[in-house]
Formats: C-alpha cells, sequence, structure tokens
C-alpha cells in the first residue's frame, strides 16, 4: 500500500473496532470465511482480525481432554502457521499507515509500540467483549461475573482506541514515529529451527 492507493485513508479507532465487531457478527451468521484480496488499510485490519478469530477458536480447542494427542499437535501446529500469518498481516498494517505519514520532526518522539500492534489488541479485545458478552447473558453468579469483566473489557477497549488515534494523529503531525518491528518467526522456518531441518 502507499499513499497513491485511493482505498488507504488512515482509520480511526471507532471505524476499527466497527470492523471487527462487524466481522465477528458476520462470522457467528454465515460461519467464517478466510478474508482474501483485502482491499485498503480496513481490509487487511479485517484479514489480520481473522486470523485472531481463528487462533481463538484454536487455543480453546487445543485445551480439550476428550481428544487423542495426535489431534492436539495437529491443532498446535495449525496454531503456529495462523500466528505466522497474524504477525505477518500487523507488518503489513504498519507498512500501510507508515506510507500515510509524513516524515516526522527531528524533535519527533518515537513511540515504542507500533499502530499495527495496537489493533492487534483491539481485535484481541473485540474477541474478548464477544465471547464475554455472551457468557453475560441470564441470571446466576456465572453471568454477573462476567458482566462485570465486560464492562472491564469495554473500558480497556475504549482507553486503547483513544491511545491509538492519539498516537496516529501525532504521527500525522510529525510529533511521534514508530518503526515496523520485525518479529522474525523463527519456528515455522527449517532453515532457522534445528528441529525442521532434522539437526540434532
Amino acid at each position: 500500500m502507499s499513499k497513491d492507493d485511493s482505498t488507504a485513508a488512515l482509520p480511526e479507532a471507532a471505524g476499527v473496532t466497527a470492523a471487527h465487531d462487524r466481522a465477528l457478527e458476520t462470522w457467528a451468521k454465515a460461519g467464517p470465511e478466510p478474508v482474501g484480496n483485502a482491499d485498503g488499510l480496513i481490509g487487511v485490519i479485517t484479514s489480520q482480525h481473522f486470523c485472531n478469530f481463528t487462533l481463538w477458536g484454536l487455543e480453546d480447542e487445543a485445551r480439550r481432554r476428550d481428544v487423542d494427542d495426535s489431534h492436539i499437535a495437529t491443532v498446535k501446529r495449525g496454531i503456529d502457521e495462523w500466528n505466522q500469518r497474524r504477525n505477518d498481516l500487523i507488518e503489513t498494517i504498519d507498512e500501510g499507515l507508515l506510507a500515510l505519514f509524513p516524515s516526522p520532526a527531528n524533535s519527533a518522539t518515537q513511540h515504542s509500540e507500533s499502530a499495527g500492534m495496537m489493533i492487534d489488541r483491539l481485535s484481541i479485545l473485540a474477541l474478548k467483549v464477544g465471547n464475554m458478552s455472551a457468557l453475560a447473558t441470564g441470571e446466576g453468579e456465572v453471568a454477573r461475573e462476567c458482566a462485570g469483566k465486560l464492562e472491564v473489557l469495554r473500558q480497556q477497549r475504549d482507553d486503547l482506541g483513544r491511545c491509538l488515534d492519539s498516537l496516529m494523529a501525532d504521527c500525522m503531525a510529525g510529533r511521534r514515529y514508530y518503526k515496523v518491528y520485525r518479529q522474525f518467526k523463527a519456528y515455522n522456518d527449517p532453515r532457522l529451527n534445528p528441529y525442521l531441518a532434522g539437526r540434532d
């Protein structure tokens, strides 16, 4: 993505969280389908959200006790693959956003966390809010406990959204900047993981 991309626009946190929630509603009704050929930043953000959505289900499945270990091993390998995609898309989001910002001023302050990382956290919070909302329905102690947790999660998401908007406004004004932080995941690469390469 570049500044000349007609679909590129600087997203606000409210638009990001709305896209996250819309996607979860769609996947809950129609069943999850991978997001392909994403257009613009919101499209890439939704694709990255799908990785977290898939990982959420796999992490739950990996904790099953009613299946044999070979099934769990298959699930764990799936987690590795989806986590790789998730991290790659965080970097893609950051690249797209950085292309929209002007060069930072010499006096600009570096921010330790990238906007893509913050958007990833918003994605996970959307999943937590959705899951806790379902658990908070009905009567009983568990529902009341989950309702209290839901309010905390919503506040956390609102706080993070304001921080994201503040960071992007400062980046657009040249007051702050961040870098794309490459994860360089080695565990899926047989050149870098000695167990995949067959080395002792």
